[in-house]
């Protein structure tokens, strides 16, 4: 398979992305304790039958920090319009990058086809429910300055979920996802750049303005959260339907490939008839 990579340029900051395959424009946004690396199964798979671009967030992979303000739905749309995906997307995000994905959504809504949703909530939604046990630790080692032991907690939470133990999951899954989570933290560490909002109106306000098929996504152990947000969102968007990945968490396309991947295209098959 051919891959095209590159790095956008946005002002001073340079955005690695990768393209590959033919067919529908989908674009595939990785969470924030992760990077492009996340779609290693799904960017090889579905390029077999769409054009998929992945790429890493700024401050994440090969992304750097820099100095200066932005936002990641200004840097969305403009690794879109430099890479030439001008067309009605499918838009696949997990976690950080499904709020952002639904943002543009409803930014930009002639430009998005169908919106997957992976352990993920809209933008701006605040829900009562308990945090996981580990969180307080992870804040406690990050206030420290302990990036190491804040990665292997954020990996216990995200990675191994509710109810699991690190040995219950895929170790080189595991071992991927602490090194893209622990670059991750490496980059904010070094304090570059000023984020802005990526929206004045949260999505959380606006989810019956969704129109286009949406899938929901959320794994099993995911934390109480995010279960909770996918609830929300299938009775507050008139089109989403949920689909729940048994034995996963917070990345459930790197615990069960297969499952995931087959949830996903049968979802694309339905709104293409």
């Amino acid at each position: 398979m051919e891959i095209e990579s590159g790095f956008v340029k946005i002002g001073d900051a340079s955005l690695y992305y990768e393209i590959a395959g033919e067919g529908q424009p989908t674009v595939l946004i990785h969470a924030g304790v992760a990077d492009s690396r996340q779609w290693n199964h799904e960017f090889d798979w579905f390029a077999q039958d769409f054009r998929v671009l992945r790429y890493d967030l700024r401050g994440y992979g090969k992304s750097s920090p820099v100095n200066g303000e932005f936002s990641h739905m200004g840097d969305l749309i403009a690794v879109l319009d430099q890479s030439g995906f001008d067309q009605p997307l499918v838009l696949m995000g997990c976690s950080m990058g499904g709020a952002l994905a639904m943002d543009f959504t409803l930014a930009q809504p002639s430009r998005v086809k169908a919106l997957v949703m992976v352990g993920s909530g809209p933008s701006g939604l605040s829900l009562d429910v308990p945090d996981h046990p580990k969180e307080a630790e992870a804040a406690e080692a990050h206030k420290a300055g302990n990036l190491d032991l804040v990665a292997e907690l954020e990996a216990q939470i995200w990675f191994d979920g509710m109810g699991r133990t690190p040995r219950q999951v895929d170790q080189n899954m595991r071992k991927l996802a602490l090194e893209m989570n622990r670059l991750a933290l490496s980059h904010a560490a070094k304090q570059l750049g000023k984020r802005l909002a990526d929206t004045d109106t949260p999505a959380a306000e606006r989810l019956g303005e969704l129109k286009i098929p949406v899938l929901v996504i959320v794994g099993e152990h995911d934390i109480p959260y995010l279960k909770a947000a996918a609830d929300h969102m299938l009775r507050n968007v008139p089109s989403a339907r949920k689909v729940i990945l048994e034995d996963a968490a917070h990345l459930p396309n790197m615990d069960h490939p297969e499952p995931f991947q087959r949830a996903v295209r049968s979802f694309l098959n339905e709104i293409a008839e």
